[in-house]
């Protein structure tokens, strides 16, 4: 049975092998991803992660699932309205890969409650909708080294970075303003945007995992979905940044 087993692995990640080789695919499988979110962008990229293989999810996302959610959430459905949101997503992904382990918490981005979750996992995605959450889920990843994907959108834009603490711009960095003017549950959102902004996180945790190709680790990668216009720009830290420059405190 355990022969058997293996070889339905292989055949599961046959077409990928050619990408990643053998020795990528086992760091997938050894690897833990922690998902912040998995609404429009962090729930296409946890389905992606779970169809690449990552050996653990950790997921955090509050409530319950209602009728705005359906036009980009692909975790979600309809007959689960209502019902928690988390729960829901983790079984979807159990129906798409039995073999991820998955945990699952209905929880906001807090210090306290999160920084285990940060100090288990490998690389970070952040897909959180508020910048409260953000903010705090960046200091976390700044104080316990732990890489984090930066993917977010806001209508047709798209904008994607990785975070490396000690040797890249935090979130800090690049947003240093605490209060900006932001309207967390009424942007506009198309589900296709948020679905390739999501496929680009999880593209980028899965090119950190196997060290295939080059991230945008200190590059600032933007997209406008709209017209398939896209740019990158070089960053800089913040050697007076509250989070990871000098006197900081994470």
């Amino acid at each position: 049975m355990e022969q058997l087993a293996e070889g339905l692995e292989l055949q599961r990640y046959a077409r990928q092998l050619k990408l990643l080789g053998e020795s990528g695919q086992r760091a997938l499988a050894e690897a833990t991803v922690m998902v912040a979110g998995v609404g429009g962008l962090g729930g296409t990229a946890a389905l992606y992660l779970a169809a690449a293989g990552v050996g653990r999810l950790i997921l955090a996302h509050e409530g319950i699932i209602v009728p705005p959610d359906l036009n980009r959430q692909i975790l979600m459905d309809h007959e689960h309205l209502g019902m928690e949101r988390i729960s829901t997503a983790a079984a979807h992904l159990k129906r798409l890969n039995p073999h991820v382990e998955i945990e699952g918490y209905n929880a906001r981005i807090e210090a306290d409650t999160a920084r285990p979750w940060v100090e288990r996992a490998d690389i970070v995605i952040d897909a959180r909708y508020d910048f409260p959450e953000r903010y705090a889920l960046n200091r976390l990843c700044v104080a316990t080294g732990t890489p984090m994907v930066e993917a977010a959108m806001y209508g047709f834009e798209i904008s994607l970075t990785t975070v490396i603490p000690g040797e890249t711009p935090c979130l800090e960095c690049l947003y240093p303003d605490k209060s900006p003017e932001w309207e967390p549950l009424g942007f506009p959102v198309l589900g296709a945007t948020s679905g390739i902004a999501g496929c680009l996180a999880a593209l980028e945790a899965v090119k950190w995992i196997t060290r295939v190709g080059t991230t945008y680790a200190g590059v600032m990668h933007r997209f406008s979905s709209l017209d398939f216009a896209c740019y990158s720009v070089g960053l800089t830290r913040n050697p007076n940044c509250a989070c990871c420059g000098e006197g900081g405190t994470p």
